[in-house]
């Protein structure tokens, strides 16, 4: 019994053009020009048909097995593996996994025609508004973007918990490190790590969120980087700085499942693997190959401690004390000398919580008080007896005596 075979609209298209040639309805060239073949083809196509009928026309291996197929046994044990290990697992990165621990080079496209022969459903991109694109910078260090996600990263093994995303828009080059939240404090030190390691952006893009963006004035996130001489760039939509978005939604699948590989439940031992493992392996997969040119500068002697920071101002009181959150602090001589009674000295609080204290870019030595201290009174010296002052006052307060009354 010889088996069906179903034909798509351009077979169907190219039998009958074929049919009208061999019936003299159309010329050599005109034939040609439908199907956009040469007339040797054409030639051959027409008398194969005439040898062996309309059917020839079409492919031999049409409905037929490919000779580089897999076989049913590879597919067989390709579906056994995803069921029993991958569940979850998006036909991309099962196929990375499948030639990582089992040498099984099978491309995503055809297990996700295998998945869904099996009834496994897959995620299907959504259809989004289309926006005009914006072209990368040029140069590595040109713009970052900068994000945290907070997300259920361990699978409950673990607390939730931020990861912060530092994306260069040239190269795709990322930095991530795990915190306990968005907060200034780690956020700030994120940056820290990452000035040590590449250099101080040109510019920097975040959200509107409270972390980068004050009100009225600066935050200290903010207010780092304009020390530093980066500029603070800020977006009005997720989609404006959609790189830092997808590369979140990315990591919320591929990072979710390494971690849980790896068995890894808290924060310490995630951001040890990201440094040594993930990172790397993460940017020669998406980080373009191309070779931008650096435009991260170097800070000379800065001290980066005293920039990524919290930082305050107070001013001097007549006791050579200032007052921090409740606390007395009392300013103490030393190498530099001490600013008047009135004078405002800048207070920095560093991310390991030490206190410093500078006037004229000078540190200040200073002793936390355990009390309120004592107020300074001058000594009040009184006037002698005799003292004009007495004699003047006496002679004003004296009654004076009517002209009516001494007559």
């Amino acid at each position: 019994m010889q088996k069906e075979i179903k034909l798509n609209v351009e077979e169907l298209y190219k039998i009958n053009t074929i049919e009208q040639l061999s019936k003299g309805q159309i010329t050599i060239e005109e034939c040609c020009k439908l199907l956009n073949l040469s007339k040797r083809q054409i030639f051959r196509l027409k008398k194969k048909n005439k040898k062996e009928g309309a059917i020839s026309i079409i492919h031999g291996l049409k409905g037929k097995k490919s000779n580089h197929g897999y076989t049913q046994k590879t597919k067989e044990k390709t579906i056994s593996i995803y069921r029993s290990e991958y569940c979850d697992y998006g036909p991309t990165l099962f196929s990375e996994k499948l030639l990582k621990n089992y040498n099984l080079d099978i491309s995503h496209e055809t297990l996700r025609l295998w998945m869904r022969e099996n009834a496994i459903t897959t995620s299907m991109r959504k259809k989004r508004p289309h926006r005009k694109k914006r072209e990368r910078r040029t140069c590595f260090g040109e713009l970052l973007q900068f994000d945290g996600s907070i997300h259920d990263w361990f699978e409950g093994r673990g607390a939730n918990c931020c990861l912060f995303q530092a994306i260069d828009d040239a190269t795709n080059r990322v930095y991530i490190q795990f915190a306990v939240s968005e907060n200034s404090a780690d956020a700030m030190q994120v940056m820290l790590d990452y000035v040590r390691l590449y250099g101080v952006p040109r510019s920097i893009y975040t959200d509107f969120g409270s972390v980068y963006a004050g009100e009225d004035t600066l935050t200290d996130f903010s207010r780092a980087m304009k020390e530093l001489g980066c500029q603070s760039i800020f977006a009005h939509s997720p989609q404006a700085k959609g790189r830092v978005e997808r590369g979140n939604r990315t990591l919320q699948d591929r990072l979710v499942k390494a971690l849980r590989e790896k068995g890894i439940s808290n924060i310490g031992e995630a951001n040890k693997y990201l440094i040594d493992e993930f990172i790397d392996e993460y940017n020669e997969k998406f980080a373009l190959k191309t070779e931008a040119p650096n435009s991260h500068y170097l800070v000379g002697a800065v001290d980066l401690r005293n920039i990524f920071c919290y930082k305050t101002t107070r001013q001097v009181r007549n006791d050579y004390t200032i007052t921090l959150n409740g606390v007395y602090i009392q300013l103490l001589t030393g190498e530099a000398p001490l600013p008047m009674p009135r004078k405002e000295v800048q207070i920095s609080k560093w991310l390991d919580d030490s206190l410093h204290i500078y006037y004229n870019d000078k540190e200040l030595s200073y002793k936390i008080l355990n009390s309120k201290p004592k107020s300074i009174h001058k000594t009040v010296r009184k006037p002698k007896s005799e003292h004009p002052w007495r004699t003047l006052n006496k002679n004003m307060f004296k009654p004076k005596h009517s002209k009516r009354g001494n007559k």
